[in-house]
């Protein structure tokens, strides 16, 4: 059986994605679709594939199997909404949508589709899934090695951009193009990980700067407080201003630390419980023995063609997906919950008063007074970005 996939949106991402299509043994380039002519015809003549320039032509068309969704963000809920009404499967972009009731419309539009098309699947663009790192970090929480957890935290301050990148596109760091900025762009990988790791926090506190280094109204620096009820707390910061920047991922537990920064995974292990330990120790200042231990990780992985080709894999019914876009609810719950509490300066509990974020949103939108200089630029290869 081949997949037959239809990109829509090509710049950027969509491109690539349609050259690993064109490229993989089980999956055909059935379709291409982008509002802009010039890209959309040169695509379709560079692979040998139709273009449509609208939605509305490419499902009228038909002849795919599954959409493979590299739009900008806001438009992700409108295409989902109308393949799942026609039982063709989805593969979204990250993020999955921009705020929670976005994703809640698509999540209940995919789950009406099942009822028509039992195996209908709804996956997510969350590759980073599948790097060497991630998934012993995920295997070691999933066996407890930590035990109880006490602390998660996240600096991942390595997404230097220059406000070239941010003049290369109209909707590029606009309320209404994005939807935010370095927690929207940028981060919902990492708030996809840390979500799979150790699950959503119960409580959230955010801060965060508006432009702070760039010419740009949504955020560009971030820092947040994570609080769960069983006692664990965790702390994400983020930045596009920070050069060198920082990639470090710390997981503290009663049983040692694991620390992801780099190239390394390190198990920093106790050989007995920490809250063992505290209560037993003779002296005031004795340690628990530690053991330093360097975990073996693969470096592959982290391919946007290996989401591809699981979906492909799920469709033929050979496989489960790596990455349920359902998931994605999460990440962006996160997300939602950080800006709403540095908008009303306290804290957010979690499930997110959702109506209420999206009243914050379009208000940002409605009141948007920024007037961009959109600056043509030499195309760029966006396989290395996350």
């Amino acid at each position: 059986m081949i997949v037959k996939l239809a990109v829509i949106g090509l710049s950027n991402m969509g491109g690539n994605h349609c050259r690993d299509i064109y490229n993989m043994e089980k999956a055909d380039l059935a379709a291409v679709c982008d509002t802009n002519r010039g890209i959309a015809d040169s695509k379709a003549e560079e692979y040998g594939c139709p273009a449509y320039y609208s939605i509305e032509e490419l499902f009228k068309a038909g002849g795919f199997d599954a959409v493979v969704i590299a739009t900008p963000h806001f438009a992700h809920t409108t295409i989902s909404l109308e393949a799942f009404k026609r039982g063709i499967h989805v593969l979204t972009e990250k993020p999955v949508g921009v705020h929670v009731k976005d994703i809640n419309k698509m999540i209940k539009a995919w789950e009406e589709g099942k009822k028509v098309k039992k195996d209908l699947l709804f996956s997510a663009m969350f590759q980073q899934r599948t790097r060497g790192p991630a998934k012993k970090i995920k295997e070691l929480l999933d066996a407890g090695e930590l035990g109880k957890l006490f602390r998660t935290s996240w600096i991942i301050t390595d997404w230097y951009r220059t406000q070239a990148y941010y003049n290369s596109g109209g909707w590029r760091a606009t309320w209404e193009g994005e939807g935010g900025g370095v927690l929207m762009n940028q981060c919902p990988h990492q708030l996809d990980m840390y979500q799979w790791f150790v699950g959503c926090p119960d409580r959230v506190m955010g801060m965060f700067s508006l432009g702070k280094y760039h010419n740009i109204e949504v955020e560009d620096e971030v820092t947040a407080y994570f609080e769960y009820d069983n006692g664990m707390v965790g702390h994400f910061i983020t930045s596009t201003g920070e050069a060198p920047g920082t990639n470090r991922l710390e997981i503290v537990g009663e049983q040692g630390k694991l620390i992801w920064e780099g190239s390394t995974l390190t198990f920093y292990r106790n050989r007995i419980s920490v809250l063992d330990h505290l209560e037993t120790a003779p002296g005031g200042f004795d340690k628990p023995e530690c053991w330093t231990c360097d975990i073996p990780i693969s470096e592959s992985g982290g391919e946007h063609k290996l989401i591809i080709e699981n979906f492909c894999d799920a469709i033929m019914g050979k496989a489960d997906l790596i990455a349920p876009a359902a998931e994605g609810l999460n990440s962006i719950a996160i997300n939602n919950a950080i800006m709403l509490s540095g908008f009303e300066k306290r804290m957010m509990t979690l499930p997110l008063d959702e109506d209420l974020f999206e009243l914050r949103l379009k208000e940002l939108i409605a009141g948007s007074t920024l007037k961009k200089t959109v600056v043509e630029t030499i195309a760029e290869d966006m396989s290395q970005s996350f």
